[in-house]
């Protein structure tokens, strides 16, 4: 299963139907309107994605930058390495904060359900407004 979300709602992959969907998409708006705002974090969100890619990429860069022929650059792949593992460590709680206090709004406001939309076998459209 995966999702999607833009402006205008969200779209759920997987073999699920459309009353799961309306029944799940229900409930999961009204934990979120009484207070759940965890439940807008999740490990597979892109900024944890992204923050683990910069971090891990920017770091193993670091030791290589510096480095004038491709000998020193050889030599210098374990530390990047060294370096890489730690920008990937570092992302791991930076991750999930930037999601919780940046990207991610938990506060739906007065959102609601439009209509849910079976597009195909295994895609359904969540409208909302």
């Amino acid at each position: 299963m995966a999702g999607h979300s833009n402006p205008t709602g969200f779209f759920l992959l997987g073999d699920i139907k459309t009353e799961d969907v309306s029944s799940a998409a229900t409930e999961a708006m009204a934990r979120l309107l009484s207070g759940e705002s965890g439940l807008a974090i999740h490990a597979g969100c892109g900024t944890n994605m992204a923050t683990t890619a910069v971090l891990a990429g920017t770091f193993a860069w670091m030791p290589l930058r510096g480095a004038k022929s491709t000998f020193w650059r050889v030599w210098l792949i374990p530390l990047a390495v060294v370096f890489a593992a730690f920008g990937y460590l570092l992302s791991k709680p930076l991750g999930p904060w930037l999601q919780r206090n940046i990207t991610t709004e938990a506060d739906l406001g007065d959102m609601h359900i439009v209509d849910i939309v079976p597009v195909r076998k295994g895609l359904h459209r969540i409208i909302t407004k």
